[in-house]
């Protein structure tokens, strides 16, 4: 499966954030790999330099093989927490999707 990390002007430590982001949502989606063709990961800071309380988003789209995308948004307090609830809630749509294949 292939990650396309994006990030905006306010993220910093791109190269560290591919990286460990990259491999955090490999493994998390590892078991729908041969359902998904790809996936694109827009990280961003919504306040820019203002202090604020859940202004780090985290969007994941999932192309997957034979349907339409789908995406997921996570607001948090830190990059990381953004991350994880974006993984979390692609999870839940994913099997959501595929099971209703699977009972159709």
């Amino acid at each position: 499966m292939h990650i396309q990390m994006n990030t905006d002007n306010h993220v910093d430590g791109y190269q560290r954030v591919e990286n460990y982001f990259s491999s955090m949502i490999e493994t998390a989606l590892e078991r729908f790999d041969d359902k998904i063709t790809g996936l694109d990961v827009h990280l961003g800071d919504e306040n820019s330099d203002k202090f604020g309380t859940n202004d780090k988003r985290c969007m994941i789209e999932a192309r997957l093989a034979g349907l339409k995308p789908v995406a997921v948004v996570n607001h948090a307090d830190t990059i990381d927490k953004a991350v994880s609830g974006a993984i979390d809630k692609m999870k839940k749509v994913l099997d959501t999707t595929f099971g209703k294949m699977r009972t159709h």
